[in-house]
């Protein structure tokens, strides 16, 4: 008896935790398919990139825009999530603020045709763009007041701003080798210091 109850009783979240890594991997695989490809990048590519059946993707994710979608989500909440870990074990506010905003370039600069598909009238990217700042822009924002706060940067940047301005910086960044938007925006984060 207490070996199938406690077979069943870990069988289950073990089986949750094991549809949970599948997907991060399914959706890891979509994302570096993407990068190298775009978001019209074969389904059967996506699907040897993460060792899984075609069907396996669409059980997951029936359309391709389901796929873009979940992409996108995963990509930005990695991002959400790595501001408040950059600063409790940044050395300074600063430096978390400068590496948060390298992974931000990385979010932008790797999108390679998703502008075009939240361009498209499919229903399922009009909450993107409401989504990815309602997770980004209070992460900045709270990585902005902690360096404003450490005296290392003018306290009167707006997170939007910042966010829009190194987003503006990284358009056409893949279309030109003549220019390096991560550059650009290196000096964007150095120019807010205030020595």
């Amino acid at each position: 008896m207490v070996d199938i109850d406690s077979g069943s009783g870990s069988s289950a979240p073990r089986k949750r935790a094991d549809a949970r890594r599948n997907e991060e991997t399914l959706l890891d695989a979509a994302a570096a398919a993407f990068i190298t490809s775009g978001v019209d990048v074969p389904v059967r590519d996506i699907a040897a990139k993460a060792g899984v059946g075609v069907g396996t993707i669409y059980r997951h994710f029936p359309t391709r825009a389901d796929l873009i979608v979940a992409v996108y989500r995963h990509q930005v909440e990695a991002c959400a999530e790595a501001g408040p870990t950059l600063l409790a074990n940044g050395s300074t506010p600063h430096a978390a603020l400068a590496r948060w905003i390298n992974l931000f370039v990385d979010f932008l600069v790797t999108k390679r045709g998703l502008a075009e598909a939240l361009q498209s009238d499919d229903a399922a990217f009009e909450t993107l763009h409401a989504y990815f700042l309602s997770r980004l822009v209070p992460v900045c924002a709270r990585l902005l007041d902690a360096a404003a706060t450490a005296g290392e940067i003018r306290p009167d940047m707006d997170a939007y701003e910042l966010l829009r301005g190194v987003g503006n910086l990284c358009i056409g960044a893949d279309n030109n080798p003549r220019y390096d938007a991560r550059r650009m925006v290196e000096l964007v984060i150095a120019g807010l210091r205030l020595h």
